[in-house]
């Protein structure tokens, strides 16, 4: 039974390929280990023993893995590393959004001590803060569960008993409850410099002084909406951690505050080990915030009644921002991306169940970000308060896939423009409907490309689009599909326009 040190030596991508197919195939551990049972029940692996050469512990012996082999009609050579094959070694996923990712092999180079040495060189190499670095795991989290927290959303309901909308003397009330003392002071919006040394307005809106003294900007009077987003996470701070840790301070603007230096107005590119554990407990309490505000519910019935326009928010009562993040999370349909986005290519928030690529860096500055996306068109050309939906095409991962999406101009309490984009994956509501997604995708692409970059769709496709966009009940889609459709990319270098928007030489 034990493995020859040839095999050994070729073993590294063993156990992703094996768990892939057995989850491509839907075949539990129990099933594939009496599969194996069948074929051999001398060589075949328990389940207890398949779990571990899943996992990279147990390396099986040459016989086993043809029985393995057997139950899938591969040969044992196919799960070795001599047969590279993206596809075959990249996590399965299932249904769950967010971008594909990789298999961490071979597996040594990955156990905890090793990680735990590594990361703080590469961010240091990398000039990337230990909250940076935060926030892109809380990020890759968030799109893996599709936006869905339970405990959090019962968490809020139990607080503010599905009420929509709540009013601010009503969060106050629910603030004093538990425990917290609200003081006012004041203080303007000043410049300051982000990451990306942009400059742009900032002002600190809301602090914590332990005990129990929740201190609020008296500017967060003329802005009600604002106001009660920031009750709502200190009172979610307050349930989910005892104010143990609590946020000392949320802040307006280009550039974010930390815990310690929050009235310094700077940024530090060294790592806190304390930054993943506060910048997560700000995930929750933020994510709870929207859903006090939002409960799923009633909010997904308001949005229903009125077909998913931006401007439900006014009739719930909270910001743009909010009303647009909680659509990501109570729609039935998953395949969701949201952006907020500051001048000049600064991603202030991101969200991307569907797996969407980033237009632009959101940790650095990009010299050739795509023209063509509604957020980066809107950031440059503002339209006074009016949304535009958008209908586009961008190849990802090879395949051509159709979005479309809703944006608005807003500005912040500090006086910065900013981008609100929300956004859906068009080619899994097609496929729904037992259509070929790939095959429109590309019909409309196509049209693009002979037309310099935009078309409208043709009326086969457009009549597609308009019934899958009455399906989902998105009101935006529809206005999106009346217009031209536009290729986009994530970078220059692979402009899909005929000619490239960019000089490739």
């Amino acid at each position: 039974m034990k493995p020859n040190k040839s095999l050994l030596r070729k073993s590294h991508f063993l156990g992703t390929k094996i768990r892939n197919i057995r989850k491509r195939n839907n075949l539990t551990m129990e099933d594939l280990s009496a599969r194996c049972i069948r074929i051999d029940p001398e060589y075949a692996p328990s389940v207890s023993y398949l779990s571990m050469i899943e996992r990279g512990k147990r390396v099986p012996s040459p016989d086993m893995l043809e029985v393995i082999a057997q139950v899938f009609q591969k040969q044992a050579d196919w799960f070795l590393d001599d047969v590279p094959d993206q596809q075959d070694i990249t996590p399965d996923k299932g249904n769950k959004g967010g971008l594909k990712g990789m298999a961490l092999e071979p597996s040594f180079l990955f156990s905890n001590d090793i990680l735990q040495i590594a990361i703080p060189e590469m961010l240091s190499q990398t000039g990337i803060s230990g909250r940076q670095f935060a926030h892109l795991l809380i990020r890759a989290h968030q799109e893996n569960n599709q936006n869905h927290f339970p405990d959090l959303e019962r968490a809020a309901e139990e607080v503010g008993l599905k009420r929509m909308p709540l009013s601010v003397d009503e969060l106050v009330a629910i603030t004093k409850q538990m425990g917290l003392t609200i003081k006012w002071f004041d203080e303007a919006p000043n410049e300051a410099k982000d990451e990306l040394g942009v400059n742009s307005k900032n002002v600190v809106t809301s602090y914590f002084e332990p005990a129990n003294k929740l201190f609020l900007n008296r500017i967060l009077k003329k802005y009600p909406m604002r106001l009660k987003y920031e009750l709502a996470v200190h009172i979610g701070h307050a349930v989910l951690h005892n104010t143990d840790g609590l946020k000392s301070v949320m802040s307006v603007g280009g550039q974010q505050f930390n815990k310690e230096d929050a009235f310094k107005h700077h940024s530090t590119s060294t790592v806190d080990p304390q930054d993943i554990l506060h910048a997560w407990r700000d995930f929750e309490s933020s994510f709870f915030a929207g859903a006090l505000l939002c409960p799923k519910v009633p909010f997904r019935q308001l949005l229903d009644r009125h077909g998913y326009e931006i401007s439900s928010h006014k009739m719930a009562e909270v910001s743009a921002s909010v009303a647009m993040r909680r659509m990501t999370a109570v729609s039935p349909y998953t395949h969701w991306h949201y952006f907020d986005a500051y001048s000049p290519g600064k991603l202030k928030a991101v969200y991307r169940g569907n797996g969407i690529p980033l237009p632009w860096g959101n940790m650095r500055s990009v010299e050739d970000p795509c023209q063509h996306w509604a957020v980066f068109r809107m950031i440059n050309t503002p339209t006074n308060g009016q949304s535009s939906a958008q209908l586009s095409i961008m190849n990802v991962n090879g395949n051509p896939r159709i979005y479309c999406c809703e944006s608005i101009n807003v500005s912040d309490l500090a006086g910065n423009s900013h981008v609100l984009c929300a956004g859906i994956d068009l080619n899994p509501a097609i496929e729904a409907q037992g259509k070929d997604a790939l095959s429109i995708a590309d019909d409309l692409k196509q049209l693009c490309v002979k037309n310099g970059g935009s078309a409208a769709p043709s009326r086969a496709i457009k009549q597609d689009l308009m019934s899958v966009a009455k399906i989902l009940n998105i009101n935006w889609v529809e206005r999106g599909i009346d217009t031209e459709a536009k290729l986009i990319c994530s970078r220059g270098n692979v402009c899909p326009r005929e000619p490239s928007c960019y000089d490739k030489n």
